[in-house]
């Protein structure tokens, strides 16, 4: 069994696409997956599962909308392993998520896109935003103070943003909390 972090885009945003997370729980658990837990309403779920990622992916992008009634052009599965989320903790940019009272730190996950064209999007405000290519994400950062000046949501405008899906660095680390609780038991 691999244990992964599974992020949903398009699901309980601006009030479209409800789904609840015991919902979604008990959907994950009937398409066969253990060990289910959710985080906030944003759709992160992590969860055990002896499916390769990309066929646990396809599984939940075909599944959801027969049981949910959803926009399924806006919804994309990301499906990733321990190490693969471990990286993205171990390879942030220094400093990065460190002072989280003078900026807003994101990590903005890439589906079925390359780095290198996600980011040919981003055209940082200078002073304001701050970008890094990661390995299948881009690390932005934006300063507290002036975040209604900040070119992120700018992306939003670009077809590619329907490969993407973004999560707060405090959501990656308390996701990474969880996952390390759970393979803890799992193993002992």
């Amino acid at each position: 069994m691999t244990t992964y972090i599974i992020l949903l885009r398009g699901i309980n945003v601006g009030g479209k696409n409800k789904i609840p997370m015991t919902e979604l729980k008990s959907f994950l658990e009937e398409q066969g997956l253990t060990n289910v837990s959710s985080y906030i309403q944003s759709g992160n779920v992590i969860a055990q599962s002896s499916l390769s990622a990309k066929a646990l992916t396809t599984k939940i992008e075909r599944s959801l909308p027969k049981r949910f009634t959803l926009d399924s052009s806006v919804i994309k599965i990301l499906a990733l392993t321990h190490t693969q989320f471990q990286h993205i903790i171990d390879d942030k940019p220094d400093s990065f998520g460190d002072s989280p009272e003078e900026y807003y730190s994101d990590v903005i996950f890439l589906m079925d896109i390359s780095t290198s064209q996600a980011m040919k999007i981003f055209s940082p405000k200078e002073g304001v935003d701050k970008i890094w290519p990661g390995r299948e994400i881009v690390y932005s950062q934006r300063l507290s103070a002036l975040r209604s000046k900040s070119r992120l949501s700018k992306i939003v405008a670009s077809p590619l943003y329907k490969s993407m899906t973004i999560r707060s660095w405090n959501t990656i680390v308390k996701l990474s909390y969880i996952l390390k609780t759970i393979e803890t038991k799992t193993h002992s």
